[in-house]
């Protein structure tokens, strides 16, 4: 069996279909009896079968009259079909077997199955717990169906038991490692599928009463195990086992001990990369100079922080003081007492927008191996998972440039064997357990030392006097004598003593220099004094963009250069440690720096309207790539036609993927460009702006921020009259709150919107409104209305030849047609819009038409054609990253399944819904999931869940006032009489 030219290895499968490749090429196998006898054989792992175990195997108690004749034509019939492989099957002593001629092992993909789940259990055994999920992944993937399928016979029968068996107990335990690394909530939808396909499993149930509390679902766990004990006792006459009663007092006690446990990296390197541990910590610098005192003092802290509840330190001083460098020189040595990890975060206290704790948060979370959809939406609640996820392990976690004890509370983990160490100019006096240090400038000494070491011995050496002039002119503040230095090294034609001269003239040195936060702009002065006038603009311009970075692009943009010419001078900024570079291609600067960096601006740019112009060009160049981003998402909608023309061009892009990448990478810095201008000149680019950019709002991830812009375009348009402005923010808010089920508010920006765009004889706000509008009646259950406006929408989309958002208007339609009985011509309008998005080419809006279509299909009880469309369409939603449109579409996948009397698969579908939607879409459509999730549980005998869904999903309709919490109320009563 040596592979030979054109030829592969032989191999089989028994846990799907009994098969035979020789390589990629399948061998026939004959008849259901002979694929009996290979899979008899196969089974014994290369061991000798008698004869007559082979026709009890095949036949049991009813073997035919020629059994034995019949066995000796399968055997002859196999080894035809194996070829050149005949040998393999082996005859010897009466019976036969199958080997691999080679002597290697056979290659069975139930041997590959059995190795992949002893190397899990080992992996388990040694704590290796994401390592041990990867390996029962890949176990359980060699699985194709059901084993040893179609085949009859007593032994066949027996195996297939047995791998069955085998194959439930490898997903429990995956599902087991999954609830171990704080998975429970991707586990729920999972679980509740396999607990309706083995109801009286009751180890499953019991893994579903753990994810459910672990995700916050404690009524719903309660819930699990009463419909388990109403089912024990009448299916087999018996109560509970004692773990599953025991799991439901420790719910019932809210038990500590159950809550989840920090989490595993569950991407796609798992299998190499098992635990995350998070080594943030910014890179030391080389030539870490004196503070002895305070590194042995914050040493001893960190290395006896075992034994405490908390190590927490914080060190406060002056900007510039270099608290950071101290802090990240300590955490460096103190790696080895934190072997789970460093945590880092800059807090951007010193600037205008600190750093929220509820984004810091999310962000410590994602490093620790938390799944985004894992994370839940509230400070408290992120801050909770925290300390929890932080249970059991040692971290430290470097909070640095910290505003108040109040920004920091929240990001103290709280658990015993960590620790926290904190930098801020503020000292924290309310910050309760602290080990505070309060950091001075350094000694003369030190600084002399630290000036030597970044300018050289052998230049000090010869002018030490002039030396301790300089640092002594820096009134010993690191960061002045490291700028100074830094200038001075890079000068070889400069002495010591023409740096010490120029700082002698106080015109260039400030008095700021001798204190508080004017010592860090006099230092910033000297770094910005030594600039070439080129590179001085670039500083002072590049410090005008709010947003967290820049890319190159972007820089070029707001200089005013090409790419290439950007890219040294930014690159000489950086050289200066003036500049950061944030990562390939993005650059930042320290948040003290920026603030020097605008104050230059205000004083030195001239003619000033030169500020106003780098801004405009930086929105320009958004402008022109966001264009070409939504060219790309939406080909022939006519926004583009009527957005206002950027005076700048902006990137191109190849392909959907990229342009889709570049959008979410400048999300934060493209809406901070827009919330700056809000002034008359740029406000209607900006607002055209963020229309450009709504996909942003679809994927979750920034569609706060992006409410919060527009609201503030909002007031600056409604400040300096701007109606047609206006009416484009009004479009923008109306969809950002039908997103999150906000109909009312989303019908007075509609309504606004329309009006407006009337009135400036805006196209585009004149049409879209009345489209939304349509939507929004259509949500409220006003059908006459939403036909009125979506019928306006249509003719105003045609009369401005805007055919996808025609096609769009007509899958809206299509809803409104369903919703009042016609379902044919429902089907026609779905199908009508759909045939134009394939004529543009469209992708991601002939997603959305496939939405509305399976919507019809589903009426019309064509369940596997609105399965097709789902499917398709959740594919190209999950490529653009909508996770909006995803759980959406879940939840229709859900409510097919329960139309189809399919109630496993669409409770499964409405627990992966309700997870991507965790926080968005609003309670509305939450509601609208939980009453799925509960009829479906309540199909498959889950009735007490099924109640605790039913009622959340009440409560919330009747907060809301929502007419569809009759109909819920209705079945919580027949759910709770069942």
């Amino acid at each position: 069996m040596d592979d030979g030219p054109g030829q592969g290895r032989l191999r089989f499968t028994v846990l799907g279909p009994v098969r035979a490749w020789r390589g990629e090429t399948p061998l026939a196998t004959g008849s259901p009896q002979q694929r009996a006898l290979l899979a008899a054989l196969l089974l014994r792992g290369g061991r000798t079968a008698t004869a007559p175990e082979l026709v009890d195997a095949l036949w049991g108690d009813a073997p035919p009259h020629a059994a034995l004749a019949a066995l000796r034509t399968y055997a002859s019939r196999l080894r035809k079909a194996l070829g050149d492989d005949a040998a393999a099957l082996v005859s010897e002593s009466g019976g036969y077997a199958v080997r691999s001629a080679d002597g290697r092992p056979l290659d069975l993909d139930l041997d590959q199955a059995e190795q992949y789940a002893a190397e899990a259990e080992k992996a388990k055994a040694a704590g290796d717990r994401g390592r041990a999920r990867a390996l029962l992944d890949a176990s359980l993937t060699l699985w194709d169906g059901e084993p040893l399928a179609g085949l009859a016979g007593p032994y066949a029968d027996t195996q297939r038991t047995r791998l069955d068996e085998w194959r439930l107990s490898l997903v429990e335990t995956r599902l087991e490692l999954d609830l171990e690394v704080g998975s429970h909530a991707e586990a729920v939808s999972e679980l509740t599928a396999l607990t309706a396909a083995h109801p009286l499993r009751e180890r499953l149930r019991e893994l579903l009463m753990l994810a459910l509390y672990r995700s916050g679902r404690q009524a719903e766990a309660l819930a699990v195990y009463a419909d388990t004990r109403r089912l024990l006792a009448d299916e087999l006459g018996v109560d509970p086992c004692a773990s599953l009663a025991e799991l439901q007092h420790r719910i019932l006690r809210a038990d500590p001990d159950l809550d989840a446990p920090p989490a595993v990296s569950d991407g796609p390197d798992a299998a190499d990369h098992i635990v995350v541990r998070p080594q943030q910590l910014p890179a030391t610098v080389a030539d870490f100079t004196g503070r002895a005192a305070f590194v042995a003092e914050l040493g001893e802290q960190l290395a006896t922080a075992g034994g405490s509840v908390m190590a927490v330190s914080a060190l406060t001083g002056i900007g510039g003081v270099g608290k950071t460098t101290l802090a990240v020189h300590v955490a460096h040595a103190a790696r080895e007492h934190f072997p789970d990890g460093q945590l880092y975060v800059d807090l951007q206290g010193a600037g205008h927008t600190p750093s929220e704790p509820e984004a810091v948060l999310g962000a410590f979370l994602r490093a620790l191996g938390t799944a985004d959809s894992s994370i839940p939406d509230g400070l408290e609640e992120r801050s909770a998972l925290y300390r929890s996820t932080l249970a059991g392990r040692r971290v430290l976690a470097l909070l640095d440039n910290a505003r108040d004890a109040a920004q920091i509370r929240p990001l103290l983990p709280g658990a015993e064997g960590c620790a926290a160490l904190i930098t801020s100019r503020a000292r924290l006096i309310d910050l309760a357990g602290a080990h505070l240090i309060d950091l001075d400038v350094m000694s003369p000494e030190e600084a002399l030392t630290l000036f030597t070491r970044i300018v050289g011995k052998e230049r000090v050496t010869c002018e030490r006097q002039a030396a301790m002039a300089v640092v002594g002119a820096c009134g010993f503040l690191p960061l002045a004598i490291r700028i100074a230095a830094s200038r001075l090294a890079a000068r070889r034609t400069w002495t010591v003593s023409t740096l010490a001269s120029k700082l002698a003239d106080e015109r260039r040195r400030l008095d700021e220099l001798r204190a508080g936060d004017l010592a860090v702009k006099a230092t910033f002065e000297l770094g910005y004094g030594q600039l070439e006038p080129h590179q001085a603009r670039a500083f002072r311009l590049l410090g005008l963009a709010d947003g967290p970075d820049l890319s190159l692009a972007a820089a070029a943009a707001l200089l005013d250069m090409d790419i290439e010419s950007a890219e040294d001078l930014v690159e000489s900024l950086v050289d200066a440690s003036l500049l950061e570079s944030a990562a390939p291609g993005r650059y930042r600067f320290h948040d003290l720096v920026r603030l020097y960096a605008r104050s230059c601006a205000e004083r030195d740019e001239h003619p000033p309207t030169e500020r106003d112009a780098a801004l405009s060009r930086l929105l320009d160049f958004y402008l022109a790539t966001a264009a070409a981003v939504y060219t790309l998402e939406r080909p022939g909608d006519r926004l583009v036609d009527h957005m206002e023309t950027a005076q700048r061009p902006g990137l191109a892009f190849a392909d959907r993927t990229t342009a889709l990448e570049w959008l979410f990478a400048e999300a934060r810095s493209l809406l901070a460009c827009a919330q700056q201008s809000t002034d008359a000149t740029t406000l209607r680019r900006a607002a055209d702006l963020l229309l450009l950019a709504q996909d942003l709002t679809e994927s979750g991830a920034d569609s706060r921020q992006y409410e919060q812009v527009n609201t503030a375009l909002l007031m600056s348009a409604e400040k300096y009259g701007d109606q047609r402005a206006a009416a484009r923010v009004h479009v923008a808010l109306t969809h950002v709150h039908i997103l999150a089920g906000r109909f009312k508010e989303a019908d007075e920006h509609a309504t606004s919107a329309m009006l407006l765009g009337l009135a400036t004889e805006d196209p585009f706000s004149a049409s879209y409104a009345p489209n939304d509008r349509g939507i929004i009646a259509f949500s409220q259950h006003r059908t006459d209305d939403a036909e009125a406006y979506l019928s306006q929408a249509l003719a105003a989309f045609r009369e401005d030849h805007n055919r996808p958002s025609e096609a769009s208007a007509l899958c809206n339609l299509s809803r409104v047609h369903l919703d009042t009985g016609r379902v044919d011509s429902a089907i026609e309008l779905a199908e009508s819009g759909i045939a134009i998005y394939r004529q543009l080419g469209a992708m991601r809006r002939l997603a959305n038409g496939m939405y509305a279509l399976s919507l019809a299909f589903t009426r019309a009880g064509r369940f596997d054609d609105a399965v097709g469309q789902l499917s398709e369409a959740l594919t190209v939603f999950q490529h653009s990253r909508q996770r909006f449109w995803e759980g959406m579409t879940y939840f229709r996948l859900a409510e097919v399944d329960l139309a189809a009397d399919r109630p496993a698969r669409a409770a499964n579908y409405a627990e992966q819904a309700l997870t991507a939607l965790r926080d968005i879409g609003g309670e509305w459509r939450r509601a609208n999931v939980l009453t799925v999730l509960g009829q479906a549980l309540a199909s498959i005998g889950h009735h007490g869940r099924a109640q605790v869904c039913l009622a959340e999903a009440l409560a919330v309709y009747d907060r809301l006032g929502s007419p569809e919490g009759a109909d819920v109320r209705k079945l919580l009563a027949s759910v709770a009489a069942a």
